[in-house]
């Protein structure tokens, strides 16, 4: 028996969409998880633009948080899986991420034949990055590229790199009480144990004896 049969499974990273539906919901797995990804957080400054210094350290919210990276999918590393169509449902999964279902455009269509002067947009439904169970965030997907690699005779992909833009989703961009506000609050609450466990650091070490 080899040595190595011991050694924890990696954690992988992924996308869970629907959480609130219990059983029923859908779980995309990064089957190799990227080696890099970037992160941009833009701060939501209250009015400093503006020149009133009074204003200059306020926030008016959290940060615009969005996350880019690329992944890869790949059937034969999910055997657990029907294989019969390779890829294609995790795909399409990814895909009706931006994309309204034909049921809902049939009810708008015929909403509109019917005179409605003011159709309420689709609403998707909640999804949730997972990176860890540290890192657990209510996203909005906004960048989507797909490169298709190998497929079977019948032209079904089995393998593909995927290039995914989130947007992190806030309690600004989320009704309160909602079920993804909940989740980004605990999201910063992690960030607020994370930074205060950093350690002190000394004035010393920039060459300053004080401020």
């Amino acid at each position: 028996m080899s040595r190595y049969t011991d050694l924890p499974k990696p954690v992988r990273a992924g996308i869970v969409i629907d959480p609130d539906r219990g059983e029923s919901q859908r779980v995309i797995v990064l089957q190799f998880n990227p080696e890099t990804l970037e992160r941009s957080l833009a701060p939501q400054s209250s009015g400093a633009e503006q020149g009133d210094r009074t204003e200059a350290l306020r926030l008016k919210g959290p940060a615009i948080e969005t996350w880019k990276f690329t992944a890869e999918l790949d059937a034969s590393d999910q055997p657990d899986l029907p294989s019969e169509f390779g890829i294609h449902p995790q795909l399409a999964t990814l895909e009706m991420l931006v994309n309204p279902t034909s049921g809902q455009l049939k009810t708008n269509q015929a909403l509109a034949r019917l005179g409605t002067l003011e159709i309420t947009p689709v609403e998707t439904p909640l999804t949730l990055f997972v990176w860890g169970a540290k890192r657990v965030m209510p996203v909005r997907l906004t960048e989507l590229t797909i490169t298709e690699e190998a497929f079977d005779a019948d032209l079904n992909p089995y393998r593909a790199t995927v290039g995914i833009g989130l947007r992190v989703l806030s309690v600004n961009d989320l009704p309160d009480g909602h079920r993804g506000s909940d989740l980004y609050l605990a999201y910063l609450s992690q960030k607020e144990q994370f930074a205060g466990s950093a350690a002190k650091g000394r004035l010393e070490t920039l060459g300053l004896r004080n401020l």
